[in-house]
């Protein structure tokens, strides 16, 4: 991996900013949707070289990004296959996000979907 040299700081501000702007308005799994349509796994491998950023949260994100933005919902062994993960690595990453409200679980058929915004 070849790096230009060139670095970009935001503000927090502008972090928010972008992130909304990219949602338009509707969450934070609008924007990372676009990631879905690419080759997760490739995009991780990248990512993951780096020393500067975090694995874990990039996985997280990742998983996070495979649920539609319509609310359909996904199994924990949708996301393990289409991630390449374990599905025990999986349910705690979705049991994580579940806890910080960035997903929801149907009671009845235990699938996981990003809440639509209210």
């Amino acid at each position: 991996m070849t790096t230009s040299g060139i670095t970009i700081e935001l503000t927090r501000a502008q972090i928010d900013q972008v992130v909304r702007t990219s949602a338009d308005g509707n969450s934070v799994a609008s924007a990372l949707h676009g990631l879905a349509d690419k080759d997760l796994a490739s995009n991780y491998e990248a990512l993951a070289a780096s020393p500067r950023l975090s694995r874990s949260l990039l996985l997280g994100l990742l998983v996070l990004a495979c649920f539609p933005t319509d609310g359909g919902g996904l199994a924990v062994t949708d996301v393990a296959v289409r991630l390449g993960l374990s599905p025990s690595t999986t349910h705690r990453y979705m049991t994580t996000l579940l806890a910080a409200g960035l997903l929801e679980q149907d009671p009845r058929s235990r699938r996981y979907r990003v809440p639509l915004p209210a």
